[in-house]
Formats: structure tokens, sequence, C-alpha cells
């Protein structure tokens, strides 16, 4: 079965500061006359642009064009860099931030087409890939997993607002406590009104509520102005809860309303509260304001550097706005603040992922599971971490905790089957991405995955149909190869050409569909169209193994020697130890009447593959026929005796006999 890996999201991270070093010497060692060192300094750009430091490229591309302003590759690159950067920048229509694997996608287009993208092609160009990557969640399944988090983490924050709401009743008897005997009466007198008023409004009785509010507003002692402005926070904060139980509804608009006047009127009295700071920073969170969110949020932090909950607050708006790193200072203060609060590790490895600090990402996911052992969500992070490790097995453990506290969780599922599937379980990934797609039977992704399991489980009829569910329900040039793939498998061969062609046309930079087209009208005894295909293939990954060895293929079709020894040659300059394609190179010198070449490919074969009779029985072959008799006889009469049984047993006696 061919090898399809589901593309995930997670990268390897390379040291920055090792980076740093090595372009700093790069520059030490010469001007850009030295090819070593611009050779160098490319690469090295290269690195940075494949891991989003565009502006660490920039820095070293325009040195080497201030030396050399004709340098056409380095100008390339730093086109590359520039557009990359301003896709880093671009924000896309649900308002998240590109991913690191998008971006890569659009480069390549950028590369194709060397033209800026705007964010309709970014839009259309994700549209038409079946958006980041196969196996990254999309927006719906990102969506879905949001809201699981947030289930998550409810019961802690729930916890957090308890301990807010003593620490505000603290305050209320620090006040009370300094003022005369008269003045605590009425100030009871107002606590009990607004308490009142927040039962009301947990009745959802919000007029009831307003009038208790503005009756507890008018029994305020004269002179209290402080004690005034912690009131109004407090109706503040009550009327959010109104805003929060009835949403985007006239009334919870109204309560909003009343809120944020509530805490305007509570800051312009006394600037130095917190909480209707807090407040303001929630309704804006809630409406989707991020900016002026992490505005109010960051002004509660500093009124009050001891709440974690208003640092892991403003960390939240703060990742939302992809401000990475004061969103992982925010959220290391919130642990630091509380380190039982599992939600703020959660956001925290969140971010640090964002950042590439795997590391530090799987020892916070791991951190809120010691707290919460329940914590789904983090369970299946840290299994996202491993499963870009590739170390599958421990992948697969932490999807089945996560499962094991949230069975429905279809992300989870499907990566699991996905390495369940890399560690040689077929059948147990079957099982995965059955429960998966009892949860969301059209998902165009599991189909495909579950259509590579079929063929792997040689189900190929079964593939046939998952793969055809998967190709209607996304326009995605790979869900249309494994379509491909399927119908070849169960012997549909012109089904399978249509299918691959589609897929070519979808994505001109696709290489997979154009090989197969390649192999299957050559295997039809069409080398034209085969050799057709394969070039398309040859332009895009000149250097690919599988384009280079096939392409030698068709050319020793058709009998052209010279250019099939190329093509062999640099497939095996890619594989050195691919005995398929030495013994294609072996045969083609044969082709050529290289003979004393093709000796030396076939004993090459032999060295590396002690076993392979086929190569004795070449090497044999070949020596009878440069007129070496007795290495001829050498290597057949071992060849007899090793494997008595040897197919062309017939054919090697009769050369022995001959010599």
């Amino acid at each position: 079965m061919d090898k399809k890996k589901l593309l995930i999201l997670g990268g390897g991270i390379l040291g920055a500061i090792l980076l740093f070093t090595l372009g700093f010497l790069l520059f030490q060692q010469g001007r850009n006359g030295d090819p070593a060192r611009r050779g160098n300094t490319l690469r090295l750009a290269r690195e940075y642009i494949e891991q989003g430091e565009y502006q660490r490229a920039m820095d070293l591309l325009d040195r080497l064009l201030i030396d050399n302003p004709d340098d056409e590759e380095a100008r390339a690159l730093r086109d590359d860099a520039i557009e990359g950067k301003r896709l880093a920048e671009m924000r896309r229509a649900d308002g998240s931030a590109l991913t690191a694997q998008d971006i890569a996608r659009l480069l390549e287009e950028f590369r194709a087409n060397r033209g800026t993208l705007s964010l309709a092609d970014v839009e259309r160009i994700l549209a038409a890939q079946g958006g980041a990557l196969r196996g990254a969640p999309g927006s719906a399944q990102k969506g879905q997993e949001d809201r699981q988090a947030e289930e998550d983490a409810s019961d802690a924050e729930a916890r957090a607002l308890a301990e807010s709401e003593a620490a505000r009743k603290k305050a209320e008897a620090e006040e009370l406590a300094r003022a005369s005997a008269a003045v605590q009466e009425q100030m009871r007198e107002v606590n009990e009104i607004i308490s009142r008023g927040r039962a009301a409004i947990g009745r959802n009785d919000l007029r009831g509520a307003g009038e208790l509010f503005r009756d507890a507003l008018s029994k305020i002692p004269k002179g209290e102005s402080r004690f005034e402005a912690q009131k109004l926070a407090d109706i503040s904060d009550a009327w959010y809860e109104g805003f929060s139980r009835n949403g985007n509804t006239a009334p919870g608009n109204e309560a909003a309303q009343n809120a944020v006047q509530s805490a305007q009127e509570s800051i312009r009295k006394d600037p130095s509260l917190a909480l209707a700071q807090y407040t303001l920073g929630r309704i804006n969170r809630d409406r989707g304001n991020w900016p002026n969110a992490v505005s109010a949020f960051k002004e509660a932090s500093r009124l009050d550097p001891n709440n974690y909950l208003y640092s892991y607050e403003l960390g939240r708006g703060q990742f939302r706005m992809s401000q990475f790193i004061e969103a992982r200072s925010s959220f290391e203060a919130a642990v630091k603040l509380n380190p039982q609060f599992e939600p703020a590790w959660y956001n925290l490895g969140g971010t640090y992922g964002a950042l590439r600090r795997t590391n530090d990402a799987l020892n916070a996911y791991q951190k809120a599971v010691a707290i919460k052992p329940g914590y789904a969500a983090a369970w299946r992070e840290i299994g996202r971490i491993y499963l870009a490790r590739e170390d599958y097995a421990r992948a697969v453990e932490n999807y089945t905790k996560a499962l094991q506290y949230n069975p429905r969780d279809i992300s989870s599922l499907r990566d699991m089957g996905y390495a369940q599937g890399q560690l040689g379980r077929n059948q147990a990934a079957e099982a995965s991405f059955t429960q998966a797609l009892a949860l969301d039977p059209q998902d165009p992704q599991t189909n495909d995955n579950m259509a590579l399991v079929k063929i792997a489980l040689q189900s190929y009829k079964e593939a046939v149909a998952y793969a055809e569910k998967a190709a209607a329900g996304g326009n995605n040039e790979r869900y249309t190869y494994t379509l491909g793939l399927a119908r070849e498998r169960a012997g549909d061969i012109e089904g399978a050409i249509a299918a691959y062609k589609a897929s070519a046309d979808k994505n001109p930079r696709y290489v997979r569909p154009r090989i197969n087209l390649g192999l299957l009208y050559l295997n039809k005894g069409s080398p034209t169209e085969a050799l057709s295909y394969l070039m398309e293939a040859y332009r895009v990954e000149p250097e690919s193994f599988e384009v280079n060895n096939n392409l030698g293929n068709v050319y020793a079709r058709i009998e052209n020697w010279r250019e099939a020894i190329e093509r062999y040659e640099t497939a095996l300059a890619v594989q050195p130890g691919n005995i398929t394609a030495r013994m294609n190179l072996a045969r083609a010198y044969v082709g050529a009447q290289n003979l004393p070449r093709a000796k030396d490919a076939y004993l090459e074969v032999v060295r590396l593959a002690p076993n392979n009779d086929d190569a004795l029985f070449e090497l044999g072959k070949t020596c009878a026929g440069m007129g070496d008799a007795e290495s001829a006889r050498r290597y057949l009469a071992a060849l007899l005796e090793k494997s008595p049984s040897y197919s062309g047993k017939a054919e090697a006696q009769k050369i022995l006999a001959s010599l």
C-alpha cells in the first residue's frame, strides 16, 4: 500500500539561539564573493522561512543583496520572506490567525505566480485545498474543540469566581468597618438591596433588578464616594450575569448596556477599582471585541496584580489577538499566583505551542492533567504533541485518556485512528474512524482516512465508497487522489485515471496523481502519455526518487537508454540503497550495451542484497556477454547451488553449458 500520511498540526523546533549564532558567523567569514558563504546564507534563510522567522530571513538576504543586487536567487527568497511575513499578519475572515502550515501552502502559490496574495486569494486557496492540513481541525471542528476546552475549564473558573466573590465580600466588610455605626447601617441596607437585585437577575427578572439597583444607589450615604464606586462595580458585575444569561437578545443587550454604564460610572468615581475594568473586559470578550477586552483586562490586572483570574483572562485575550509572547507572560503570572488553576496551565500550553516551545507546552499540559485528571482537552493536546513527534504509541495512550473522559471527541478519535494506522494497527484504526463517522458521517477528512485504512485492509470496494464520500464532501486534491487509489486497487483502472486526472487538475503542483497516471499509462502501453504526466511531476519535484525512477522506466520502455540511465542515477542519489532502482540502472546499462558498468551495478546489488537471486543471475549473464567465462561460471554456479529451484534455472544451465 502507498504510505500516505495524514498531515497534522505540529512541526519540529530548531534552536533560535543556535541559528542566530550561525547566521552571525556566516557574515564574519567573508563577502558575497565567497560561494560557500553565499550558499550557507541562502540555506539558513530558507530554514528561517520554513520556521516562520521571516524577519531574520529578510535580514540575511538584504545583506546578500547589498553586496550583489543582481543575485536573483536571493531576491526570490527575500520576496518569499516578505510575503510570508505579510501572510503571518493576515487574519482569516473568521478572526483566527493563519497557521504556519497555511502559510507554507500559500507561499507555494505565491512562488508559482510571484504575485502578492489578497485575502480573497487566501480564502480561495485554502478552500480549494480542504483547509490548512489533513488532520488539522477545520473551523467547525476547532469551534467544537474550543467549546470542549471551555467545558473542561468551567469548574475551575466557577471556583475562581467564587473566590472573587469572597474577595468582594471582604472589601465590603473592610468598608463597613471604617464607617460610623449610622453609616454602617445604611451600607448594610444598600448591600442587602443589591443582593436582592442579584437574586432577581438569577430569576431573569431584569426589570425588577433594575428597580432594586436604582433604589440601592439612591440610599448610598453622602460623602461615601469609594463605597459608591464599589457598589456600582458590584451592580455592573450583576448586570453582566444578566447579559450572560440572555446573550445577544434584546434583554441581554439591555443588560450589557447597563453593565457598561455602571462600570464606567464606577471608574469615574474611583479609577483604582479593578472589578469594573474586569466586567468591561468580559463584556467585550463575549462580544468578540478583543482589543477592548485586552485593554480592560490589562488595566484590571494592573490595578490588582494578585488576582490570577485577571491575568488569566488577559492571557486569553492576548492569545486570540495572536500576541503570543504577551499571552505567555500573562498565563505564567496566573499559574504563579495560583498553581492549582488548571485552565491557566492548559492555555499556557497552547501559548507555548504557538511559540513552538513544544517541550514547555507538554509540561504545561501535564501540569493541567495532574491537577484535573479528567481534563479531556489537555490529554488530547498531549496526544497531538506526541503525534507530531511521530511517537505514535504515546500518542495513542494520551488520546485514549482524552476519550475516556470525552468519548465524543471527534478530533481525538480521528488523530488516534491515524496514529494506530502508523503503528500497523489497522483494525484499531478502523474502529476509531468508525466511531468518528458515527458522530459526523459526512466529514470528508474522516471518510478519506477510513478509505486509506480500508485500502490497507484490502477492503477495496468499501474503500471506494468512503473515498467517494470524501471527494464529494471536500474540494480537495488529496481526497480525489485517494479515490483514484481506491479505484485502482479495486481494479477500476479507467475510474482511477479519471480520479487522478481530477486530482491533478485541482492542484498543478500536486505530484502524487501525476506519478500514478504515469504508471497506469505505462502499464497500458502508452509511454507517450506516461511521459507527459511524469514530466509534469518532474518540473515540480526534480529530485524526487519516485518521479526519477518512473521516468527511467518510461525511457527504458522506449529504449532511450541515455535518459533512462540519467534518471535512475538521479533516483539513486536520493536513495542509494534502493535495490529496485539499482537493478533498473543495471538493466539500462545492458540495454545501452555498456556491460562493464552493468556488471558494476549488479555487483553493487549483490553486495547490498546477497539473497537477490535475480541480481546474481543477471550478473552471470552480463559476464558471459562480456566474454568473462570464468566469472560467469562462478556466479551462475553459486546461484544454482544456493537456489536450486530458481525460476531461471533452465536458462542459467544453458548459459553454463555454452561457456
